[in-house]
This record gives structure tokens, C-alpha cells and sequence, in this order.
């Protein structure tokens, strides 16, 4: 594998490992939110949100600009809109169905982002000191 192809799967590994810690975070928080009568939306932006966010600020101590930020966390929320779609016209109901397709569609439109400027996240090893403009 060459630097290029490896500094690319390292991004993505450790945006993935970002992502797994929001969704610790997301599992204690989920503790302290009393039962509402429609726990799955609510369940389906938390867990969007908890994961949108370590990996924004991962993203941001890597040295990402903030257009980059904000296109990865519309690939992140963009499942999420889906599956609430998907509630809210009746088409999907359980639960489960819809966590399990939104985390699922999270990994391809995380990489579609990450294709879509693959000289980001390829180019070269970003670090804290880069500019943060757009």
C-alpha cells in the first residue's frame, strides 16, 4: 500500500474511531433520557449527533478545514434524515431496522465524502497547526 492509499484507510480508521466513541458516549447519555413516547427519533439523532461530533473534532485536531468538517458532518446527518424519513412516512417502523440502516449507510456516505476530496485525506498528514479556514 502506498503513503498516499495508507494516510487515506488511516482516516477513515480513525474517523470510524471516532465515531465508536460517541457511540459509548451516546450509550451512557441514553441512561439519563427519560422514556418518551417516540424514543426512536429521538434515538436515531442522538446517535447521529454522538457520532457526528467526536468525529468533527477529530477532524479538527487533524487539521481539516471547516468546509471539509461541515461537508463530513452532512454525510454523517444525511442517514439519519433518511431513516427519519422513513419513520415519519410509515414506511419503517421497528426500531431496530432503522438504527441498524442508519449506522449502516453512515460508513459508504463517510467514504463518499472522504472520495469526494481525496486529496484531503490523502494529499498529505494534517496536524493542529493548519489554518482552519474554508
Amino acid at each position: 500500500m502506498n503513503g498516499a492509499t495508507w494516510r487515506f484507510v488511516r482516516h477513515y480508521l480513525e474517523m470510524v474511531a471516532a465515531m465508536l466513541i460517541g457511540m459509548v458516549a451516546l450509550g451512557a447519555s441514553s441512561r439519563l433520557v427519560v422514556d418518551l413516547p417516540d424514543r426512536t427519533s429521538v434515538e436515531l439523532v442522538e446517535m447521529a449527533l454522538w457520532m457526528t461530533v467526536p468525529m468533527i473534532a477529530w477532524m479538527r485536531v487533524r487539521g481539516h478545514r471547516w468546509r471539509v468538517r461541515s461537508e463530513m458532518a452532512a454525510a454523517m446527518l444525511l442517514p439519519a434524515a433518511g431513516a427519519l424519513a422513513l419513520l415519519g412516512a410509515g414506511v419503517v417502523t421497528d426500531s431496530h431496522t432503522l438504527v441498524m440502516l442508519e449506522h449502516t449507510v453512515m460508513f459508504p456516505t463517510m467514504l463518499v465524502a472522504m472520495l469526494l476530496r481525496r486529496d484531503e485525506y490523502a494529499g498529505h498528514d494534517h496536524h493542529a497547526s493548519a489554518p482552519d479556514v474554508t
